[in-house]
Formats: C-alpha cells, sequence, structure tokens
C-alpha cells in the first residue's frame, strides 16, 4: 500500500489547456487519459476546454498551466508582443494548419477566385480570418471585389446555411461538418484548405511553461510522447476515439465528431511530412517562409526568430512513427 501511494505521490500534475471545445480532434487526448498513456509516463492529466488559442497562450505563459494548445501565428504575436514570455511550442500537431474558406458551390463557390463578388462571413478573431490576406495573396484574388461581413462565432455556420452569406472563414473540420449538421447538403459545400493554396504556416502545437519545462524536461518529453501515443490510437480507431470523447461530452453526435476526427487526421495531422518524418517536428526552411508570409498580415515589433516560437528540444531522437 506504501508503494502504491509513494507511486501516485510521485506523478507530475499537467493540467492541459485546449483552444477549443471537446469535439472530434479533441479525442486523441483522451485516449492519452484512458489507455494509460499519461500514466505510464508518470504523469496526471486532465484536459480542460478553450475558448481559443487566445485563450490557451496566456493561460500557459501565466503558469497557470504548463501545457497548452494553440496556434503557431498566435503564438507567434503574442510572443513579439509579450518578449521574453516563458512559452513557446514543442510539438506540432497540425502539420498543416486547419484554417479554410468554406463555401456553397450553389453560390459560385469551387476555387479561390470565385470569392470575387460574393460576401465572405469572418468572425474578427479568427485565425482563418487573420490569413486571409496570405490566402489572397497567394492565389491572385482582388480583395476590393469580396465582401467582408463580420460575424460571431455562433452565427457563422447558420448564417451560411440560410444563404446569408456566400463563404466563411474558419477550421476545415469544424465550419463543414457544422453546416452539414444545419441541412446544407454535403455536395453543396467547398472546402479550401489554406494550406492546400499556397499558406507555408504551421497550425497548432502543444505549448510549454518554459519555465515548467525547465524544472521538469522528463516530464515535457513524456507528455510529447503520450500525445502521439494518443493520436496514433485515434487514427487506428476513430470510432471508438469518439465514443471515448463522448464519456467527457454527452452532448456530442459521435458520428459526426468521428467524422471530424477523421477530417483533422487526413488533412491536418498525417500529412505527407509526419508519414516520412514522424509527428511533432517542423521544417525549417518552412518555418522561415511562414515567418515571412506572416509578415504580411502582422507587423511585427521585434526580429522574428523561429528558435522563439518552437524548440524540438523535448522530442525524442527516433521519430515519432503515428501511421
Amino acid at each position: 500500500m506504501a508503494l502504491c501511494s509513494s507511486a501516485a505521490l510521485a506523478e507530475v500534475e499537467m493540467p492541459f489547456a485546449l483552444d477549443w471545445k471537446f469535439e472530434g480532434p479533441a479525442a486523441p487526448y483522451f485516449l492519452s487519459i484512458e489507455n494509460g498513456h499519461f500514466e505510464a509516463e508518470g504523469l496526471s492529466v486532465t484536459v480542460l476546454e478553450g475558448a481559443g488559442s487566445l485563450d490557451a497562450i496566456p493561460k500557459v505563459a501565466t503558469g497557470a498551466f504548463p501545457v497548452g494548445f494553440a496556434d503557431m501565428a498566435s503564438l507567434m504575436k503574442f510572443i513579439d508582443q509579450n518578449p521574453g514570455a516563458p512559452v513557446t511550442a514543442v510539438m506540432m500537431v497540425y502539420d498543416k494548419p486547419a484554417f479554410s474558406i468554406v463555401g456553397r458551390k450553389s453560390h459560385g463557390i469551387e476555387k479561390p477566385t470565385d470569392l470575387e463578388g460574393k460576401i465572405l462571413g469572418a468572425p474578427p478573431p479568427d485565425g482563418a480570418w487573420a490569413q486571409f490576406p496570405v490566402f489572397a495573396a497567394e492565389n491572385n484574388i482582388d480583395v476590393s471585389k469580396v465582401t467582408v461581413e463580420p460575424v460571431g462565432f455562433p452565427t457563422r455556420e447558420p448564417m451560411l446555411a440560410e444563404g446569408k452569406v456566400d463563404a466563411i472563414a474558419g477550421f476545415s473540420f469544424t465550419s463543414s461538418l457544422n453546416t452539414m449538421r444545419l441541412g446544407v447538403p454535403e455536395d453543396d459545400i467547398t472546402v479550401l484548405l489554406m494550406a492546400n493554396h499556397g499558406l507555408a504556416l504551421y497550425g497548432n502545437a502543444v505549448i510549454v511553461n518554459t519555465d515548467f519545462a525547465e524544472e521538469n524536461p522528463d516530464a515535457v518529453k513524456g507528455f510529447v510522447r503520450a500525445i502521439a501515443a494518443g493520436w496514433k490510437d485515434a487514427i487506428a480507431d476513430p470510432a471508438t476515439a469518439a465514443q471515448i470523447l463522448a464519456n467527457h461530452n454527452p452532448a456530442v453526435d459521435t458520428d459526426f465528431e468521428t467524422r471530424r476526427l477523421k477530417m483533422s487526421i487526413d488533412d491536418n495531422v498525417l500529412t505527407d511530412y509526419v508519414r516520412e518524418n514522424g509527428m511533432g517536428g517542423i521544417d525549417a526552411d518552412r518555418m522561415d517562409r511562414s515567418i515571412e508570409q506572416m509578415k504580411m498580415v502582422y507587423e511585427f515589433v521585434n526580429e522574428p526568430d523561429r528558435e522563439l516560437y518552437f524548440d524540438d528540444s523535448f522530442l525524442p531522437e527516433e521519430p515519432l512513427k503515428i501511421n
């Protein structure tokens, strides 16, 4: 009994701040809990919902959470605006960001330039909308011909479903499936994934409080391994992953969340780069290109440097193969 108590006391507490709600792409983290991957690393992990990357990053930077999940563009801006903030990314999860334009084919949206002469609904704080100028420049879209309608997150997909806008900015696996749930036929929906149309930027990554990481390097390394194991489990059986998710969010539609998870796997996580190199790392040249693209939409106060935004020292020497 004493040995069990000592083991329990030895576990490192690592609450994990997500960027969004408990939807399909969050399922792998619950698999890491349910399948014992965190426990095997000596970690006690709880997963908490978020309200966007702008919510998760300061939680980690202030030390309220040791680890979180956030998109790289938001992280770059935060670090630039808060020099020396103790936060950085340590594991890339969305090798391709989910930033997308989701439109209706019945409204003439099938390719990027079809947005000209149309109405685009965009929540002002949305990450996809923040990258729209890069997407527009890479695809020769005349932005003066696009009517932008500011919308709220709760009204974004309903406005597209009701035909009040022709397209919306959002995450591919969120906006497309939410629009389908509102009755729009799947064959009427176009998903323009920005990463497939010139955007070099990386997507969401595991971020860490660097003070915590300095004091607990083995815990962070174990966390990374456990996250990869959870994604490997989810890739092997997305339907079971969605069922596990439902234990933590009974309101979810497991069929839809299975589809959402599969979309995130196919479009964002299990890319050609990840199949070849394993999960978690980045390509330095691509990261530099993404910084140059960021300069098109954000004026850096300080000189940008990829080493400020990503630290690969917590990744194992052997590739984290998840396919």
